[in-house]
């Protein structure tokens, strides 16, 4: 008998023949990881300044992770919300340690931390207006926000590329413009139920609500019984050098939507709100299947645990101000280049003078891997334990980038 010879396809062709084409993505297909290196099919190594788009926290495989995620897939994976679990309730007692007073909800990513957090804007509307439905539901957000592209954080986003084919979208939504608290102030009404934005918009270029700005939403908010909500997804976790982004500023919110970094690489979203309106969620008003399994817990409790063992948000303050200062140099070295570096802690973005494609691909073919973010902008996004070798490692491959156009 003849057996079937055996076809090998490639993984450039497997995603070329059955993956959706709804990512441009990087000609490169990546195998193995460690600390902050990638390696891809080739046996080429890469320096990894994307961290999954903020998620890795602790780069790639570390070991106290790894052992953590493989003893407890060997013990319990998931049960489900209709039951406890100890790591469940263990990681909502550790975040409710860092936000205040409150409660959390578990999910799986960062849009659907900001679904729930736009279904708790609902129910503080419907209780403003004494349990009528409809009445109370605006939400005021950010122009060039970027919440998720479910239907709600779609509509939560002023974007047309993410909004354009999907209208009508959800309703109820205004925008104000970041750092200019009369536009915010000028959209509050009798209708209005909550304001959503990022403490650092991401994913629009690496923009920060200002210290002043978020006291003085906090102070707007308080006074026209308007809830704060706070979309920590991309900067929360560690990555400003504060657990929590708004820290920065000495304020705390009503809710905060959080995700990426928390899991560390697995997947897991939560959502914090304080004590003062914990109650508007009860049984039956939201839920989730996967939201806070035992295996994904355990995941961001070692994350949180090599944190604090390790004093990493101690280190990304530290180590963020000369890396900093390193690539504002490279502004000043090749200003017909670099228009400006803007961000905090190991959330950096770099304005370049032109779409920023080419630089990525110029950074990745000489080992260095990063993302895009909106306005031209060059964006990294180094795991929280990153050394500082590899961190002038990136200005200089950076820098060599910058040369080879001049």
């Amino acid at each position: 008998m003849t057996s079937p010879s055996i076809v090998r396809t490639s993984t450039a062709e497997l995603y070329d023949a059955h993956v959706l084409k709804n990512y441009a993505r990087a000609p490169l297909t990546l195998v193995r990881g460690r600390g902050t290196q990638v390696w891809d099919d080739a046996g080429n190594i890469y320096l990894d300044f994307t961290s999954g788009i903020a998620v890795s926290a602790l780069g790639h495989c570390h070991p106290d992770w790894v052992a953590a995620v493989q003893r407890q897939a060997g013990e319990l994976i998931h049960v489900s919300n209709l039951f406890r679990n100890p790591q469940q309730g263990e990681l909502a007692r550790r975040l409710v340690q860092r936000a205040g007073p409150g409660r959390v909800f578990f999910c799986n990513s960062g849009a659907e931390a900001n679904e729930t957090l736009i279904k708790l804007a609902r129910l503080h509307g419907v209780q403003k207006s004494g349990g009528e439905e409809g009445r109370c539901y605006k939400v005021i957000c950010a122009r060039n926000a970027f919440h998720g592209r479910t239907f709600g954080g779609m509509s939560a986003t002023p974007q047309e590329k993410i909004q354009k084919g999907f209208r009508p979208l959800v309703d109820g939504f205004a925008f104000g413009e970041i750092n200019n608290l009369k536009s915010f102030v000028d959209l509050v009404d009798g209708q209005t139920a909550a304001i959503l934005l990022e403490t650092i918009q991401g994913e629009s270029g690496i923009n920060a609500c200002t210290p002043e700005f978020l006291v003085g939403l906090r102070r707007l908010c308080d006074e026209r019984n308007v809830l704060l909500m706070l979309d920590e997804v991309q900067c929360g976790v560690g990555r400003t050098g504060k657990f929590y982004a708004f820290e920065h500023a000495g304020i705390t919110p009503d809710a905060i939507g959080m995700a990426k970094g928390l899991g560390g690489g697995f997947p897991i979203g939560a959502m914090w709100v304080r004590d003062r309106f914990a109650d508007l969620f009860h049984p039956g008003n939201h839920g989730t299947t996967f939201g806070g399994t035992p295996l994904a817990c355990a995941a961001a409790l070692a994350v949180l645990d090599v944190m604090e063992r390790d004093k990493l948000l101690e280190r990304v303050r530290t180590q963020s101000g000369p890396w900093h200062e390193a690539l504002r140099q490279l502004a000043r070295e090749f200003p017909k280049y670099v228009l400006g570096v803007r961000g905090q802690g190991y959330l950096v973005g770099v304005q370049v003078e032109s779409d920023p494609a080419a630089y990525l691909t110029a950074l990745r073919e000489r080992g260095l891997l990063a993302p895009s973010a909106g306005g031209n902008v060059v964006r990294f996004l180094p795991p929280l334990n990153v050394t500082r070798a590899e961190l002038d490692r990136s200005v200089e491959i950076f820098r060599s980038v910058l040369a080879a156009r001049s």
